[in-house]
C-alpha cells in the first residue's frame, strides 16, 4: 500500500471534519459539469461534487469567481451515475470531489450531453465534444499568455487566477479568436482543447472568457491544486505533458497544431512532444510576448521581429505577437 503524503492526509482529515459539520447544519451536494470530449462508443466525462447552501446553490456556483469559488467543501468517495445515450456507468468522486472517468455511450460526431447524477444532488448535464473518427486536424491551446492576458508578474499570476480572476478583467489577445474561427472553418469538425495549468474552480469563468470573445467552444483541460498522495503540490508541467500523451493515445489518427507563448514552458513541452509524438503534431504556433510581457512572464524577452517560421524536430514552428501574425504564416501551409 502506498503511504500518502503528510500534506495529503491532514488535508483529507480537514475535508473530512468540513464536510460532517456542513451537512449537519443542512448543506447540500452539487454537481458542477464540465465539457467532456469522446468519440463514438466512449466519452470522458469530468466534474465535481461540493457542498454548498440555498436552494439555488448549483446556479449560484455557476456563477461565483475568484476566492467564492473555494468557499465549499469537496464530497470525497461518493456515487456518482453517469448516464450517456441509454448506458449508465456508476464511478466515486476522488478525495477533492472530482469524477473523471471514460465511459462507454453511443455518440455521434459533434456536440452530446451526458447526465451526472448522485444521491440528494439535482442532476446536471456535461456538454461532450465528439471528435469525428474521420477528423484528422485538431487545435491544442494554452490560455494564459495565449488567448487571455493580464499584465502581472508570473508569481502573482497563481494568486490572481484563484483569488481574483473576473472574465471582465482579462484582455483577450488580439487576433486570436479569429485565429482559431479560421482554422476550424478551414478544417471542418476540427476539435478545440484549451491545456491550462489553473485549477477547475475557475473553469465557468474561462469559459465565460472564451464565450464573450468568442473562441470557439472546447473542453477545458485544467488539473486540482493541493497536495498529491506522493508531493505538496501537482506539477503544472506534468499535467500539461502527461494530457497531450492522453490525447495522442486517444486520436492517434488526429494531427495537432499547438499553440501556446514564449512565456516560459510551452515551447519546451511541445518540444517534447513533437519528438516524441511527430505523427500527432502538425506544426506548433507560438505568440510571442512583448519585452514587458516576457518580464513579468518570468522570460527572456526575445527579439520584437517579423513573424518566422523556423524548423524544430521536423515540424514547422511559427511564431509571431498575435493572431494576425500567426495567421499570415499558417494560412499558406499545409496546416489549413
Amino acid at each position: 500500500m502506498v503511504r500518502m503524503h503528510r500534506a495529503a492526509v491532514v488535508e483529507d482529515a480537514l475535508h473530512e471534519i468540513v464536510e460532517r459539520r456542513l451537512r449537519n447544519r443542512g448543506w447540500q451536494p452539487v454537481i458542477t459539469a464540465y465539457t467532456g470530449y469522446g468519440a463514438p462508443g466512449w466519452a470522458r466525462v469530468m466534474g465535481r461534487v461540493v457542498l454548498t447552501r440555498g436552494v439555488d446553490s448549483h446556479k449560484r456556483l455557476e456563477k461565483v469567481r475568484g476566492w467564492r469559488s473555494f468557499l465549499s467543501s469537496p464530497v470525497s468517495n461518493m456515487v456518482v451515475r453517469v448516464q450517456v445515450g441509454d448506458t449508465v456507468t456508476e464511478t466515486r468522486t476522488d478525495r477533492s470531489g472530482y469524477i473523471d472517468c471514460r465511459v462507454k455511450g453511443d455518440l455521434a460526431p459533434g456536440w452530446a450531453k451526458a447526465r451526472i447524477a448522485a444521491e440528494g444532488a439535482t442532476t446536471v448535464e456535461a456538454p461532450i465534444r465528439v471528435v469525428d473518427p474521420a477528423c484528422k486536424f485538431g487545435l491544442i491551446s494554452d490560455i494564459d499568455d495565449t488567448v487571455m492576458v493580464t499584465a502581472l508578474p508570473r508569481p502573482l499570476l497563481a494568486a490572481w487566477n484563484t483569488f481574483v480572476l473576473d472574465e471582465h478583467a482579462r484582455m483577450a489577445v488580439p487576433g486570436m479568436a479569429v485565429l482559431y474561427e479560421r482554422l476550424i472553418t478551414a478544417n471542418a469538425g476540427a476539435p478545440v482543447f484549451y491545456l491550462s495549468t489553473g485549477a477547475w474552480n475557475v473553469a465557468p469563468t474561462l469559459s465565460r472568457f472564451l464565450s464573450r470573445h468568442l473562441y470557439p467552444a472546447g473542453p477545458l483541460l485544467l488539473t486540482d491544486w493541493g497536495p498529491t498522495p506522493d508531493r505538496w503540490f501537482r506539477s503544472g508541467q506534468e499535467h500539461k505533458r502527461n494530457t497531450l500523451r492522453r490525447l495522442a493515445q486517444e486520436f492517434p489518427h488526429v494531427r495537432w497544431l499547438l499553440v501556446g507563448d514564449d512565456g516560459q514552458h510551452d515551447q519546451e513541452i511541445y518540444s517534447e512532444f513533437a519528438h516524441a509524438h511527430p505523427e500527432n503534431v502538425a506544426a506548433v504556433a507560438i505568440r510571442r510576448l512583448s519585452p514587458t510581457q516576457a518580464v513579468l512572464a518570468g522570460a527572456i524577452p526575445g527579439p520584437a521581429g517579423t513573424p518566422e517560421a523556423v524548423g524544430s524536430h521536423g515540424k514547422t514552428w511559427f511564431s509571431a505577437p498575435d493572431g494576425a501574425g500567426l495567421w499570415s504564416l499558417l494560412r499558406d501551409t499545409d496546416v489549413v
